[in-house]
């Protein structure tokens, strides 16, 4: 077992030690003691601290990051959690990718003016009849009469 001091953890992971205090604090990783007044870590802290990394790009919170990858010294992963979340990212994807064009389209369009762009008129119709649809689908039901 390598014991690595705070500094070395934040000069090899990029990751200031305010922040090491804090995912401490919260229970993502954990020192193995002190060294005078410095923290010391497990080697594999590293390893914990990508994890972390790669769960917050994902999006998840860390919350969620101590239910999916485990508490320090226990990685588990928990397979529905990341399906899930990878099932959200493919939508989020599909969104990004809409947008993107649909800007794309806007800033080459040959019309005079957009709103006598055919192409550009179908993406917001399809713009309002997603927000609306999205609005039903989260609208409270209510017990008709």
């Amino acid at each position: 077992m390598t014991s690595l001091d705070i500094a070395e953890v934040v000069r090899r992971s990029g990751v200031p030690a305010s922040t090491l205090r804090y995912y401490e604090e919260r229970g993502l990783i954990a020192s193995t003691g002190r060294r005078g007044l410095r923290r010391q870590f497990d080697s594999s802290v590293l390893e914990h601290l990508a994890l972390i990394a790669l769960g917050r790009t994902a999006g998840f919170s860390l919350d969620d990051i101590v239910l999916v990858f485990g508490p320090p010294g226990d990685l588990r992963v928990d397979r529905a959690l990341l399906t899930g979340k990878a099932d959200e990212l493919d939508r989020t994807i599909t969104q990004l990718t809409a947008v993107r064009d649909s800007l794309r389209h806007a800033a080459a369009c040959p019309a005079p003016s957009h709103a006598e762009c055919p192409s550009f008129r179908r993406i917001l119709s399809e713009v309002i009849e997603g927000r609306m649809a999205a609005a039903d689908a989260s609208a409270p039901k209510t017990p008709r009469a």
